[in-house]
C-alpha cells in the first residue's frame, strides 16, 4: 500500500544509524513489524494462568 505520512526527520535518521538499515522505507517496515510482534506478545501475556494443560503435559518433549 503507497501512502504519505509525515515522520520527525531526527527520529528516523537515528533509526537509520542504530538499525544499519539503508533505506527510510525499510526501517518504517522493521519498525512495524516489531510493533505487531510486540502487541502480539502483549496478547498472550493476558492468557497467562488461564490455560490449563493436560496432567503429564511435557513441552520439553515436544521440542526433539
Amino acid at each position: 500500500m503507497r501512502t504519505n505520512v509525515v515522520i520527525d526527520d531526527r527520529l528516523i535518521d537515528e533509526a537509520l544509524r542504530l538499525s544499519k538499515i539503508k533505506t527510510k522505507r525499510d526501517v518504517i517496515q522493521k519498525a512495524l513489524e516489531e510493533f505487531v510482534r510486540n502487541r502480539k506478545k502483549l496478547d498472550l501475556k493476558q492468557l497467562k494462568g488461564k490455560i490449563k494443560f493436560v496432567e503429564g503435559y511435557d513441552h520439553k518433549k515436544l521440542r526433539t
